[in-house]
């Protein structure tokens, strides 16, 4: 008889406690999320002045014409590549994640030394975020000192003023996370876009 009822507490308190943790809980927390912090918990999209869905606010996006200001550089081009048709292996290490190459690699130093070249050839100063990729390779942003060696160039193809440039960076700058942590970084998405529609 007492071990019927300490089996039959035992299955009330399991089925209580996986209402209240794997049901309650999480439709609480989901709740909470949509109300409160809405963007954020649809994936901080963003939209174009069409209203379509263009990226993520927190995923970085592959951008190298000499029309916008260019994405650091990514081991896995951004994701953007056909799992199913994968020549140059940019996935596998999977959808994100470094190279994981040590500094003396001579793979990294190679790939390192054409981006310099490359980005001297464009008229760019190499800075650190421009030539090494991201530890997730999704990184959406870049430093403002990156911004800013690009705008010699996005000027001359574009014709607009480097002023104006200077000032497009400036609105779009993030500032350091609680104003102590990271360092100062622009949205390289929400920067382009905003070029498209000051150039349209």
């Amino acid at each position: 008889m007492s071990l019927t009822r300490d089996i039959s507490r035992a299955i009330r308190s399991t089925l209580v406690l996986w209402i209240l943790t794997a049901v309650l809980y999480p439709f609480a927390m989901l709740s909470f999320g949509q109300i409160a912090f809405s963007n954020q918990a649809n994936g901080s999209l963003i939209r174009n002045a069409g209203g379509t869905v263009i990226g993520s606010a927190l995923i970085g996006q592959p951008f190298e014409s000499d029309r916008y200001f260019n994405s650091r550089p990514s081991t896995t081009s951004y994701s953007t590549a056909d799992p199913n048709n994968d020549a140059n292996s940019i996935l596998k290490t999977g959808v994100s994640g470094a190279s994981n190459y040590a500094p003396s690699n001579p793979e990294l130093q190679k790939r390192v030394q054409s981006e310099v070249e490359r980005l001297k050839q464009a008229g760019i100063q190499p800075t650190a975020d421009l030539v090494y990729t991201s530890g997730s390779s999704l990184d959406p942003h870049i430093s403002v000192e990156a911004a800013r060696a690009q705008v010699a160039r996005i000027s001359r193809v574009r014709n607009i003023e480097a002023n104006k440039l200077e000032l497009l960076i400036t609105q779009h700058t993030e500032g350091r996370f609680l104003g102590i942590f990271g360092e100062p970084g622009v949205n390289v998405l929400r920067l382009n876009l905003a070029l498209d529609q000051s150039n349209a």
